[in-house]
């Protein structure tokens, strides 16, 4: 093994493609102008924006003018969530959601909560995935937005979206879907899908980090998130990252163009791995739907062990992986994932999550298969509980 370190952390973030940094770099330099100013360097600012416009609209089967950049995932998930609770506020104060999404969005439901709104957070299954049924006896006639992420961000379950947008759709409804982790992994058409807004980030598919975008349908009623300038068509106040607004272009068209090639190479390396943990290293569990996931996704649960010691001691072998989302690796609190989907405290404690991306390679499964084993059997030896299990307890 070399000195080379074998990311294994898509889901947290993902490196900028050589591709897309070569579009950025002018919008640094000689590109420099302001895209709201009038004379030559702004106005070619201004195209490169409506260039990366036409390119995010064409991946999600969007219109151009129903694509506004933002600085972030997070950014879009409030600004949907707070935008249609308020401007629809006379119609109702009811919004439904799960209890396994992003805090993105949970933190700001909670917000709504506190002025006055009401949310109902939908239990999923043990897999993971929430009921269209659930869904459908949630609505009630105060409901004014349903938002439900597309794919799960730490265990992967891709959730039924097309029959959650067709139920909102048939009660007049919004539907928003924080597709953070979804978009260059999984074909996306809101149109298909009946989604209403849909959130992206571009870091997530080899784009720059510090810029994403917000898919509003047209004729949605939403309020501005932020305020103090005419950018984004007077939706976003803000001077454009145009530099980060081109990348996000760039690598969205990448990821799109190749999404059935890169797709099929992720699950061949995901199902390989689950095959192997499973059959190598006992007392675990694959945590997320086996087959509604995320191509790369892979998700253990390792009894009698410290996630956070498992992690340290791949990362002193050369493995960079997770044990959960990225927004919440300070925390000392379990997976609300985790939890929802049945795990108790100390086992949920226990998770690895493992995200694949177009540079891994089989060689980086050997390796990883070579190394884990070991680990989790050198943690378990120090655990009083596991001693017990040895002895039949």
């Amino acid at each position: 093994m070399d000195n080379r370190i074998i990311y294994l952390d898509h889901a947290a973030t993902t490196p900028v493609k050589p591709e897309v940094l070569e579009e950025m770099l002018p919008y640094f330099t000689n590109k420099f102008g302001n895209a709201s100013s009038i004379y030559s360097i702004g106005r070619e600012s201004k195209k490169a924006i409506e260039e990366a416009r036409e390119r995010v609209a064409k991946a999600l089967g969007a219109m151009p003018r129903e694509i506004f950049f933002t600085g972030s995932g997070s950014e879009a998930d409030n600004w949907a969530i707070k935008g249609v609770a308020y401007a629809n506020k006379a119609k109702g104060n009811h919004i439904i959601t799960t209890a396994i999404e992003h805090h993105a969005v949970l933190h700001t439901c909670q917000y709504l909560e506190s002025d006055g709104f009401e949310v109902t957070y939908l239990p999923v299954d043990e897999n993971g995935l929430v009921s269209p049924e659930q869904v459908r006896k949630a609505i009630k006639p105060s409901t004014t937005l349903i938002t439900i992420m597309f794919a799960n961000n730490e265990i992967g379950t891709i959730q039924p979206i097309a029959e959650i947008g067709k139920i909102a759709k048939e009660h007049n409804i919004y539907f928003h879907t924080d597709a953070v982790q979804a978009v260059g992994n999984i074909p996306i058409n809101v149109n298909e899908l009946n989604v209403d807004l849909l959130s992206l980030s571009a870091h997530k598919f080899y784009g720059p980090k510090g810029v994403g975008a917000l898919y509003i349908r047209k004729g949605v009623k939403i309020t501005n998130f932020l305020h103090g300038g005419a950018q984004e068509r007077g939706r976003r106040a803000s001077t454009e990252n145009v530099a980060g607004i081109v990348g996000l272009g760039k690598a969205i068209e990448l990821a799109t163009n190749n999404i059935e090639q890169y797709n099929k190479k992720l699950i061949e390396l995901r199902d390989r791995t689950i095959e192997e943990i499973t059959k190598k290293v006992p007392f675990v569990k694959l945590n997320g739907d086996r087959y509604k996931r995320l191509p790369g996704n892979v998700n253990f649960s390792f009894q009698f062990i410290e996630g956070e010691s498992l992690l340290l001691m791949l990362d002193m072998k050369g493995i960079a992986a997770s044990s959960g989302s990225a927004c919440t690796s300070g925390s000392l609190d379990p997976s609300h994932v985790l939890l929802a989907i049945g795990l108790d405290h100390e086992t949920a404690h226990g998770s690895l999550r493992i995200t694949f991306g177009e540079e891994n390679t089989h060689e980086d499964v050997d390796y990883l298969m070579e190394v884990l084993p070991a680990i989790v059997q050198r943690l378990r030896e120090m655990s009083p509980l596991y001693e017990k299990v040895k002895r039949g307890n």
